[in-house]
């Protein structure tokens, strides 16, 4: 906001001069507008408040150093004795989840196949029964899979009881040393900071070094110096209105009685009272210029003020946060001592539920191992069975091209033998019409015999393949083909 009535170059024409009506406006626009000094004041506590959130903060810090060093060293001894039984008993459960999951794909394997085997409808024309819809499933016994399954889900649920034991014995190993860290480390409190100040999250400094106070405190400061210069222009912009007012004929009087009509319009007695001194037109012009300018940017100056002291409202809240969790931090150092004591007395039980946990699972992956070898078994056969009827259709296919391929032939042949028939009708008939009158008749009685006929048709006994559609047989090939 310029705020100011000087001019140092001419003007080749000058824009008209605000109405009145619009010099009230202003006026009373910028007369609200000062209300921002309360914000300034509001600005200037948190700042001291802030200071004193400092002063607490060191202090706080440096009475629990000492003994969070101390549990550090312990708590690093202890780490090393988790990695080593932790190495042991991982292997133990590895090879029981790399049994799990290769049963498991096994398992959906034989479904996948049985499921198959269900939604394989045989052709009518090769089941017994025609009348009885039948799937390939109906021919095979699944008892068979389920006795497998059953002895399989028996080893199982010993294994992972035992896998569940070993896992609550780690779990709570874990989780003890987790909460002591946790209680000296304070995580929680480094991950606020870190939002705060943009320290990096998972750093190894101590918590007092990662105070976010000094650079908040040093924002803070900046901002409620910006605060107050604008509050300076605000009031700088509202002494000119005044000015433009009184320097206005009958402005004074106007702005009395429009500002009475405002719903919370602010009083302007005190204000427009008293005589102005005297200005030059050209200086009065200028003033003008400079109040119609400044006008656009009082509502923008006022909520810059105003996001400063909600900004800085939020750091204080951080601040206060923050020195609050130095507070519980002390507590939460005396509550690790104390669940290190506690993972002593327990030490030698989460040693040795690992050594447990080998024995039994040594025991039953012979079992596992066995009924898997069966299970592959049956999901072998059944999927070659699958692919036996595909390839039973096939073969029909086939069947049905060369029964049609003999038919085409004996069709040939037929047609053949009809046109053979025909001339040698002919021929006989037409050397009876040449000879026969001179022929004795008993010289060969089968002269006037009729031509030799032939028969093409399937010999007895025996059946044609049966009637598939074209588009199953087709399916069927493509599956063949596909491998699956």
């Amino acid at each position: 906001m310029e705020s100011s009535t000087s001019s140092t170059s001419p003007r080749a024409t000058s824009p008209a001069p605000p109405s009145l009506e619009s010099l009230v406006s202003h006026l009373v626009a910028s007369k609200r507008s000062l209300s921002s000094v309360e914000q300034v004041w509001r600005a200037n506590e948190i700042v001291e408040a802030t200071k004193s959130h400092l002063e607490a903060s060191v202090i706080t810090s440096a009475r629990t150093s000492f003994l969070r060093s101390g549990i550090a060293t312990q708590l690093r001894t202890l780490k090393l004795v988790h990695a080593h039984n932790r190495a042991g008993e991982l292997e133990g459960a590895q090879g029981y989840g790399e049994v799990v999951k290769t049963l498991d794909a096994a398992d959906r394997r034989l479904k996948d196949t049985m499921t198959r085997l269900k939604t394989t409808m045989v052709e009518n024309d090769l089941r017994p029964e025609p009348d009885q819809d039948k799937s390939l499933l109906d021919f095979v016994d699944e008892g068979s899979v389920e006795k497998v399954l059953l002895t399989l889900q028996d080893s199982i649920g010993v294994a992972q009881t035992a896998l569940q034991e070993l896992a609550e014995t780690n779990l709570a190993f874990y989780d003890d040393l987790n909460r002591v860290e946790r209680l000296i480390e304070s995580p929680e409190l480094r991950q606020n900071q870190s939002l705060a100040d943009g320290l990096p999250q998972g750093s190894d400094l101590p918590v007092a070094s990662m105070s976010p106070i000094p650079d908040i405190l040093q924002d803070m400061e900046g901002r409620s110096r910006d605060v107050a210069d604008n509050l300076e222009s605000l009031v700088k912009h509202f002494d000119l209105c005044l000015m433009a007012i009184k320097h206005t004929e009958g402005g004074g009087d106007a702005a009395i009685r429009l500002t009475a009509d405002l719903p919370d319009g602010p009083a302007m007695e005190e204000d427009v009272a008293g005589a102005p001194e005297p200005i030059g037109d050209r200086e009065r012009q200028d003033m003008l210029e400079v109040i119609a300018k400044d006008a656009d940017q009082v509502e923008e100056v006022v909520m810059e003020i105003g996001d400063h002291v909600t900004a800085m409202e939020s750091q204080l809240e951080t601040v206060a946060a923050y020195v609050a969790r130095l507070k519980e931090e002390g507590c939460s150092v005396t509550a690790a001592f104390n669940v290190l004591e506690d993972i002593g007395r327990r030490l030698q039980a989460f040693v040795a539920q690992g050594q447990v946990f080998v024995m039994r699972w040594d025991d039953e992956k012979m079992k596992i191992n066995e009924r898997m070898d069966e299970l592959s078994n049956l999901e072998n056969f059944y999927v070659r069975y699958l692919g036996a009827y595909d390839n039973l259709l096939v073969e029909i296919g086939r069947r049905q091209f060369m029964e049609q391929q003999m038919e085409k032939v004996l069709q040939d042949a037929a047609r053949k033998l009809d046109v053979l028939y025909e001339e040698d009708r002919t021929r006989r008939e037409a050397f009876r019409n040449d000879y026969g009158d001179y022929l004795p008749v008993d010289i060969w009685p089968g002269l006037t015999n009729p031509p030799l006929q032939f028969e093409t048709r399937p010999k007895d006994g025996l059946e044609r393949a049966p009637d598939i559609s074209k588009s199953v047989i087709q399916r069927a090939i493509r599956r063949v083909e596909r491998g699956t």
